[in-house]
């Protein structure tokens, strides 16, 4: 019998039978000679004097200190905060399975949902099981047709997403930066192009990943960005882009020229959408997030844990 123990030494061996050897109460009481309740509390004792320390180690379980600090300090309507990846995850995989998630907790009112296009959300495409929800309106926000020879997939995106959503897709088969502002007023004259839009605008949520500024990053690789261009925005204080408009630290447009030639919703667009939802972890996307998060670019952020700790402390 261990009752003439010191207390700690109680605490510590109740604690092992229950967490470590998986006995029941009742069954350390009965050993003991004292009650389940009694039992009960002396766990919860050992708890709160911290000899027992219980963590949650599934993938996607949520960092709710960091989802309740993020949403004080920039006013978030929602955020998710999941661990960050045990290996490096540039294509950012696992806030691509939270975002997932996300949508269908949610299916129940987005009913019409506009996205983006990238790596992140081909991720979440895939990920999004037959049937998340039924009757889905999938728009694409902004133009997503490759002027290189790596193809965007955006369409392919949008399509995804609907078709598992028993939905249906409406596309915008436009690039997301043309080479002459003239080019882009004539795209919006089309009929089509404002109705995609307009759509877009009203949707339920919007969708989108938040673009690291650099030579790896879609809009490059699909040629919509040059080389030259690149450095332009670099040069301007660029820190990565909002569906592919390029913006600063505080969240303003970097270089105006090419901003003028981006096809799909504005930054203002995004700031009015009923639901604006950001995707995007890994350190090369920390400056965009925070610049997303000071201008009120997203109501929603899903995130990862390494991320949400260096957006803190910026």
């Amino acid at each position: 019998m261990l009752t003439d123990k010191s207390h700690t030494d109680l605490l510590i061996y109740v604690a092992q039978c229950y967490y470590e050897q998986g006995r029941t109460q009742e069954d350390i009481g009965s050993e003991l000679h004292l009650t389940r309740w009694k039992v009960g509390r002396l766990l919860d004792e050992a708890r709160s004097a911290g000899l027992v320390e219980i963590r949650i180690v599934h993938p996607q379980a949520r960092r709710t200190h960091l989802e309740i600090a993020m949403r004080s300090r920039f006013g978030l309507r929602e955020c998710v905060v999941v661990p960050g990846p045990d290996a490096p995850d540039v294509d950012g995989r696992h806030v691509a399975t939270a975002a997932a998630n996300y949508l269908k907790t949610n299916a129940s009112w987005i009913t019409t949902l506009g996205v983006s296009w990238g790596n992140t959300l081909q991720h979440i495409a895939a990920v999004l099981p037959a049937g998340w929800t039924s009757g889905i309106e999938v728009i694409q926000a902004n133009g997503g047709v490759s002027r290189s020879v790596h193809p965007t997939r955006a369409a392919n995106i949008v399509t995804s997403i609907a078709h598992s959503g028993h939905g249906r897709a409406t596309l915008l088969p436009v690039p997301a930066i043309v080479e002459r502002i003239e080019t882009r007023n004539a795209l919006y004259e089309e009929g089509f192009v404002e109705d995609v839009l307009s759509r877009a605008r009203k949707a339920d949520a919007l969708l989108f990943s938040l673009g690291a500024l650099g030579p790896t990053s879609v809009l490059v690789e699909s040629g919509a960005i040059t080389p030259a261009e690149l450095t332009l925005l670099e040069a301007a204080g660029a820190c990565g882009d909002v569906l592919a408009h390029y913006i600063t630290s505080n969240g303003e447009i970097a270089y105006d020229d090419i901003d003028k030639r981006t096809v799909g919703l504005s930054l203002d667009d995004v700031r009015n959408a009923n639901c604006a939802i950001a995707v995007a972890a890994g350190r090369r996307k920390v400056p965009v997030v925070n610049g997303a998060l000071v201008s009120g670019l997203c109501s929603v952020l899903i995130t990862d844990e390494p991320t949400a700790q260096a957006v803190l402390e910026q």
